[in-house]
């Protein structure tokens, strides 16, 4: 389950379905996969098609799910939720 965000923007459109810090055009793929983080109950729940989930080096350590182009969900996980849900250009 998803229980904080980091991105303001990303909590505002999974909060309320909308967003103006976040191109519109990538709303439903934001959505999908927030779903799916929100839903999951252990990280291998969230190696779907198309997701590109993988583990990010450093620390604290950070998981990534693939938007577009450069653009990706990042978060944390702890026991079972993802906390410090983040949208971000990491490449």
């Amino acid at each position: 389950m998803i229980r904080t965000f980091r991105h303001k923007g990303l909590a505002e459109l999974w909060e309320t379905n909308k967003t103006g810090a976040i191109d519109q055009r990538l709303h439903r793929r934001i959505l999908v996969r927030l779903d799916a983080l929100n839903k999951a109950l252990r990280l291998e729940d969230l190696r779907v098609p198309g997701f590109d989930f993988h583990r990010l080096q450093g620390t604290p350590v950070r998981y990534t799910l693939h938007v577009n182009g450069p653009w990706c969900v990042t978060f944390e996980w702890e026991e079972g939720d993802a906390f410090r849900v983040d949208y971000e250009q990491y490449h």
